[in-house]
């Protein structure tokens, strides 16, 4: 759902894709092929918050901000599920891990990965190209080509989700039973482990 509020409307390109059940409140600007998940709260009411073009936003992340403040997610980022992003800044296609928390007027670099579950504390710094995981999060090395052009591959995938998902999503009435002839989806992508195993 899309709201506004004091007089803020959100702006969401055409190509991007807000899932219905997710809430995209006031002062909010998304770019081009962006896509939010369903539980996604992206709230825009006390200060402005900006997508870049192929953000991700997945399902029951939160991104909130001290009263104010504005932040921005710049291209490609790329946000798992229920992490929580408030009033921190997100550098150019970094990925920010499931469950992750990063507090306000924090910076994560370009094209750095923060673990799942990682706990930034405000006002924490992180440079480009950062590994980092923890609670408190803490920098364990620096992220390889080959982490990065995997962390790339996978956010391609959630860019081509919002044209898939204006062509293809509807809401139905579930079947009561498998087709005989229902298929497996493709493998498109690996886990870091198994790309690293396979290459070596």
């Amino acid at each position: 759902m899309i709201y506004e509020f004091q007089g803020y409307i959100p702006v969401v390109h055409e190509s991007s894709f807000v899932h219905p059940l997710a809430a995209v409140t006031g002062n909010v600007i998304i770019g081009k092929n962006c896509y939010i998940g369903p539980g996604a709260a992206i709230r825009g009411d006390w200060g402005q918050i900006i997508l870049e073009d192929g953000v991700n936003v997945q399902e029951n992340c939160t991104i909130h901000m001290f009263p104010g403040k504005s932040i921005t997610l710049k291209e490609s980022a790329h946000v798992g599920h229920g992490a929580v992003i408030h009033g921190a800044n997100l550098g150019k296609n970094c990925l920010i891990g499931m469950n992750t928390v990063i507090m306000d007027d924090a910076e994560i670099g370009d094209e750095s990965i923060v673990g799942a579950m990682a706990f930034v504390k405000a006002e924490t710094k992180i440079p480009k190209r950062s590994l980092v995981v923890g609670n408190p999060a803490k920098i364990v090395k620096q992220v390889s080509d080959k982490m990065i052009a995997w962390k790339t591959k996978g956010t391609q995938l959630y860019q081509q989700l919002p044209a898939e998902c204006h062509a293809t999503l509807k809401e139905v009435e579930p079947l009561q039973k498998v087709p005989s002839d229902r298929k497996l989806q493709d493998d498109l992508y690996k886990t870091l482990r198994e790309t690293f195993l396979k290459s070596n």
